[in-house]
């Protein structure tokens, strides 16, 4: 069994299938084949089965696939380590966000970062909800989440340094009946047509606490794809909650933006698991930290927006009942 074995089987599961995996790797199928043949005869068991058209893992590909993700992040990190021997001039770092959070704050840090580093590759990855995060952050798809919630999910394996925290606003066109100025209660969405997000997100938990609260606000469109929500809402389909973050995007699209009056905020986290970081992405966390105090590690912030404290396990900085399905 050898690294380059274990690098095809991986990306067969990270790209769903073989002749995916090979463009990904820019190599033959026949060579993600065989090598899949060898690494199955080497193991000694089958690691997929075929069903049809489609490969599908065994209880032993699955039981290969967190060993594999943890050779191949070693081996990436000890390169990693070499190449940043006289600072870090080249590497990648691939991170998860969930779209608020990709309006906001991460362009800030990214521009801070890539004008630093700019010859470190950043590669985004789209996650809808924390749930999504964590599975990519555990499963070492990559090696940075950021994610944000209403109640702070219980992580247990994971570490997470706060970043930022948001209120929620109102949008809609011009042309909707609501109040030209001011916050809103949910009593004054009375009546209106939501536009809402997928469930686990934050945007989902208090369109329901609105539509809840009143005998006539509807729901009319759901939708996985934030971006989708400001052209709906400029057509006059509906209204819409969102964090915080798309204020100045809707403003910019000649939308109505109002503060919405609610006890709920988003807190958004930066994640990883708890394993030794790329330089890049230690890099990162400093990128996000405000403040570095004596008393910090030097090889990693404080937890962003607590400078100075140890960042420690997620699930013990807070604990609540609502757990993993309260994101933004």
């Amino acid at each position: 069994m050898d690294v380059r074995q274990l690098q095809y089987f991986l990306a067969v599961i990270d790209e769903g299938g073989v002749h995916a995996a090979a463009d990904k790797l820019f190599v033959a199928q026949p060579s993600v084949s065989q090598s899949l043949h060898s690494l199955q005869r080497d193991l000694g068991a089958e690691l997929f089965t075929r069903t049809g058209r489609r490969l599908q893992l065994t209880a032993a590909g699955e039981a290969l696939i967190a060993p594999a993700r943890q050779v191949l992040h070693w081996m990436e990190l000890s390169r990693a380590h070499v190449e940043a021997v006289n600072g870090l001039r080249t590497g990648r770092l691939v991170l998860a966000t969930m779209p608020s959070q990709a309006v906001e704050p991460l362009p800030a840090v990214i521009d801070r970062f890539v004008r630093k580093y700019p010859m470190v590759q950043i590669s985004i990855r789209a996650a809808g909800t924390p749930q999504a995060v964590m599975s990519l952050v555990r499963s070492g798809g990559v090696e940075l989440g950021i994610m944000a919630v209403t109640a702070t999910p219980d992580t247990e394996d994971l570490i997470a340094h706060p970043l930022t925290q948001q209120g929620f606003i109102v949008i809609s066109s011009r042309g909707a009946d609501l109040p030209a100025r001011g916050p809103l209660t949910y009593g004054q969405l009375d009546g209106q047509r939501l536009i809402i997000g997928q469930p686990g997100t934050g945007m989902r938990r208090v369109a329901d606490q609105v539509i809840a609260a009143n005998r006539s606000t509807i729901a009319v469109v759901e939708t996985e794809h934030r971006e989708a929500i400001l052209p709906m809402v400029l057509a006059g389909t509906g209204i819409a909650i969102i964090a915080e973050a798309w204020r100045a995007l809707a403003r910019e699209a000649g939308l109505m933006v109002h503060d919405l009056v609610t006890d709920e905020r988003l807190d958004a986290s930066v994640v990883h698991r708890d394993v030794d970081l790329s330089p890049a992405a230690r890099a990162f966390l400093l990128m996000t930290a405000p403040v570095a105090t004596p008393q910090t590690d030097p090889g990693m912030p404080a937890p962003v927006g607590r400078a100075g404290r140890r960042p420690v396990p997620a699930g013990t900085i807070h604990r609540h009942a609502a757990a993993l399905t309260q994101g933004g």
